[in-house]
This record gives C-alpha cells, structure tokens and sequence, in this order.
C-alpha cells in the first residue's frame, strides 16, 4: 500500500524505501525510469496500517487491468503482503523466494523477495535480496533471449 510520502506525490515507492528500490533495480540493469512500478492496492490505509483483505479484494481487479494493459515480462514482488496476495497464497516470505512463480492468465513469471522498507530495517537480510535480484536479472534475460510476441519489457 502507499505510504504518506507516496499518498502526497501520488506515485509508488517515493521514500527511503524508494531509494532503496531505485538503487536495486539499477543494481540488476533495470533503472527504475525501465520499470512500472505498482502497489497491490491504490490508496493509503489509515493510520499505515497494513491493508485488509477486503482492501486488497476491491483493488484487485486495478491491479489485474494494469497487467493485462502492460503485460509485463516480469514481476519483482516485493513484501509479505504483495507475495502473498499476488500467489494467492498464506505461505511465509522465506518460502517463496528463490523460485520463478507464476501469476494470471498471462502466466508471468514473477520472482518474490523483501520489501526495501523491511530491507532498511533489517540490513542482514540485503544478502538474501540480493540473490533475489540475481534471480530476476537471469530469469529476465532469458525470457529476452526470446521474447513471446505481444510481451512488453519489465
């Protein structure tokens, strides 16, 4: 979900957390300016809280529009709640990094790890993120190396 920064500019992933996803993503070749970037759910909950089931259900269909328009050849997911909701899943985080996934009817492959907000409070973990990104950098290169027709970039 959109935290305060991103709620005021009206554009995902615009804090320190931001910063952090900008230097990840340019880290792996992909700068951010290649990318879309979107949150699970298109508002901020209140008091920052984590979304409830019900928010995440009523912006679903949001999310499903924006990647069917998109088709994007790849989706980094990143966090808990964005894993678990996009895989339709109640798996933990640790269990669903390190593998290609699967999402919608597009079959995108999408590759999961930490969210840069948990990364910054939780430094040790930017190991594990790494390899992570490691994994989409290769998953996205082989999907370039010879690309579905209709399929758009990151």
């Amino acid at each position: 979900a959109p935290g305060a920064d991103e709620d005021r500019q009206g554009e995902p992933f615009v804090g320190r957390a931001g910063q952090l996803l900008n230097a990840m993503l340019a880290a792996i070749g992909l700068p951010r300016p290649g990318v879309f970037v979107a949150n699970m759910i298109k508002c901020r909950p209140p008091q920052n809280r984590d979304p409830k089931p019900e928010e995440l259900a009523a912006c679903r269909p949001y999310l499903e529009r924006q990647l069917r328009l998109l088709q994007p050849a790849l989706i980094l997911v990143v966090g808990r709640i964005a894993a678990q909701n996009l895989l339709a899943t109640d798996a933990p985080l640790a269990k669903l990094r390190g593998q290609v996934h699967r999402v919608g009817g597009l079959n995108t492959p999408a590759i999961v790890t930490y969210h840069p907000a948990y990364l910054l409070r939780t430094p040790a973990d930017k190991r594990k993120a790494w390899e992570d990104l490691k994994l989409a950098r290769r998953t996205f290169d082989e999907l370039s190396a010879s690309p579905p027709a209709g399929r758009g970039g990151p």
